[in-house]
Parts: C-alpha cells; sequence; structure tokens
C-alpha cells in the first residue's frame, strides 16, 4: 500500500504542469526549475501509486488517471489555501489591466489558473487599449499591465511573449472580384490596424474599413458574422473563423511583443501575475 500522505507544493505543480501542458512554465509560474517540478511529480506519483501525466517531448498531456485526479487536486489545493488564510485580516487585491487584442474565448481557464494557485486572492481586471491602460496603471489605479509594447520604448516593462495576428474571416466568407478587402478594425489610434493597413498598402491591396468595435471580442463577432475580415491574435479568433491570411494572399502581420508593466512587492500577488502572464503564451 503507498504511502498517500501528500505534498500540497507537489498537487500545486501538478495542476499547473496539466493546465500550462509544460513542466518549464509550471516551474516559471512557481519559481523552481523544471527538473525540481518533474521530481515533486514524480514523488507525487509514486506516492498515489498512479502515472498521472503523460510526458512527449514537445508535450505534457493527463492521462486517465490523471483526468480523475485533476478535480480533487483542485479542491485539495483550494481547501488548503483556505486554511492557510483563515487568520488573515486584510483580503489581498490584484488589479490587473489586459489589452482588450490579447483576450479571447480562454479568459475562464486563465482566471481559474489563478483562482487554483490563490484562491484567497482577490482579482479585478480591466480590459483596455494600450494607452489607457497605461495611464491607468501610470496613476497608480491598477497593479499590473499586460499589453502590447507602446510606443514610448522608454517606458520600463518586461517583454514577456511574442504574439502573432492574422486575417480571419467567417469559415464560409467570400471575397468579392474587384472588390476593396473589407476590413474590421479597432480605429485610429491602434497600432494593429496600423500594421495591417501599411502592409496592405505595400502589397498593393485595396481595403475599405467597414466596421469598427473595441477589443478582440467585438471585431472577432464581426468576422464570424461575414461582416469583414478581422485582424486578430491567432488565440483569440473565435469558432466560426478561419485564418485567410494564404488563401487571399495577404501580406504577414509582423509580430507583437507583448510588456508587462508592474511594480509589486507582494510575493502571493506576484505569483500570481506569473500564473496569469504563463497561460497566455
Amino acid at each position: 500500500m503507498p504511502d498517500q500522505t501528500l505534498d500540497i507544493a507537489a498537487v500545486k505543480a501538478f495542476v499547473l504542469a496539466a493546465d500550462l501542458q509544460s513542466f518549464t512554465r509550471a516551474g516559471d509560474a512557481l519559481g523552481i526549475t523544471q527538473s525540481a517540478v518533474s521530481l515533486k511529480l514524480r514523488r507525487l506519483e509514486e506516492r498515489l501509486g498512479r502515472r498521472l501525466l503523460e510526458r512527449t517531448p514537445r508535450q505534457v498531456r493527463l492521462s486517465v488517471e490523471g483526468e480523475a485526479f485533476l478535480g480533487a487536486a483542485r479542491e485539495l489545493i483550494s481547501a488548503h489555501d483556505a486554511a492557510t488564510a483563515a487568520f488573515e485580516k486584510e483580503q489581498r487585491r490584484l488589479v490587473v489591466g489586459i489589452n482588450h487584442l490579447l483576450v479571447g474565448g480562454e479568459l475562464p481557464s486563465l482566471l481559474r489558473r489563478v483562482r487554483d494557485l490563490d484562491p484567497g486572492l482577490r482579482v479585478e481586471m480591466r480590459i483596455g487599449g494600450t494607452r489607457e491602460l497605461m495611464l491607468a496603471h501610470a496613476r497608480g489605479e491598477i497593479d499590473a499591465a499586460l499589453v502590447l509594447r507602446p510606443d514610448d520604448r522608454r517606458k520600463q516593462g518586461k517583454a514577456v511573449f511574442v504574439e502573432n495576428f492574422s486575417w480571419f474571416a467567417a469559415t464560409d466568407w467570400k471575397a468579392q472580384a474587384g472588390k476593396p478587402l473589407p476590413l474590421a478594425t479597432q480605429g485610429e489610434p491602434c497600432r494593429i490596424r496600423a500594421a495591417a493597413i501599411r502592409a496592405l498598402d505595400r502589397a498593393g491591396v485595396a481595403w475599405d474599413e467597414v466596421f469598427i468595435g473595441k477589443g478582440a471580442a467585438i471585431l472577432g463577432a464581426a468576422a464570424s458574422g461575414g461582416i469583414a475580415v478581422a485582424v486578430l491574435a491567432n488565440r483569440a479568433a473565435p469558432a466560426g473563423t478561419l485564418d485567410v491570411g494564404d488563401l487571399l494572399s495577404l501580406p504577414r502581420i509582423p509580430p507583437q511583443d507583448v510588456m508587462l508593466y508592474s511594480a509589486l512587492n507582494d510575493r502571493r500577488s506576484r505569483e500570481a501575475l506569473r500564473v496569469l502572464t504563463l497561460a497566455f503564451r
């Protein structure tokens, strides 16, 4: 009979590795090395007498037994954190601003990962444009901002990943011969709109801005509704759309740096922010 006394740190490592599908990302979220995560998970599997994760050179995925354990693991972490926070008088609060072009259908899973890491943390999220969020951060209204790189490169931030954008349209959308490319954009000022139009002009592709809306959700709705072609982050493209860049021989959109601006000193808030950022990659 295997020893089934569970190490809560190992259980957290398991949940993060399962969610992020990577030992390296789980290690980054926990502030430990990939090999330390691997060791924790191996010991957890030995204690349970079950194989929880299937490892391949390119992917980490749940085994059948891992799938069965994941829900209980989340409940265990939640109960543990609630117990350790029982005597805390002040509720911790994290206010994060995220560029609205980065937010897609995966937002619920992103928030769940933060909750799993620290159920006692009150998270407030604001969605907006880069300029709006940078001003809010400068005024101290938000603790951290995850935005596309601002034009003012003197601002001190950390490049956390590169986001790829492409041209998306409804799956049944058909280009009309001889007509300009109908575009859905955020209007001015928007660096992605500017990059898209600059690329079209250089390629000699005629275009017509037929829809203006704010955020990936609105632009994705215009694309999936067949109104126009929208430039979206690949991960933010909604169901019912497809990348028509190659199909229409449209120019590539330059990749965009995503920057994190934060001066947080509280360890648990920084950990939650790190998990949220990693989940976007």
